[in-house]
């Protein structure tokens, strides 16, 4: 099973929105909030290369915000293991 990160805040709707989308399809992931998550939420969202949030990364691999998780969500005979090979 691939490793996500949701980088957040309490404030952002994307970002409860991202992660309803995964809790509704029984996905666990680690959720690190942009202001109390220190050092490495500043080392994940320069890893992004984005100033928003989400953030989210599979495997340590920054694959976008909420948009692009919905897309892959959208995806006809969508794999959450198929998510290491992105």
């Amino acid at each position: 099973m691939s490793n996500i990160t949701v980088l957040t805040s309490s404030t952002c709707s994307y970002c409860a929105a991202a992660k309803n989308l995964l809790q509704q399809n029984n996905i666990e992931y680690q959720e690190i909030d942009l202001l109390q998550g220190g050092e490495q939420a500043q080392e994940l969202l320069a890893k992004s290369g984005q100033r928003t949030v989400p953030q989210i990364f599979i495997d340590a691999k920054p694959i976008g915000g909420f948009t692009e998780l919905a897309q892959l969500f959208s995806q006809q005979e969508f794999d959450i293991n198929q998510l290491q090979t992105l």
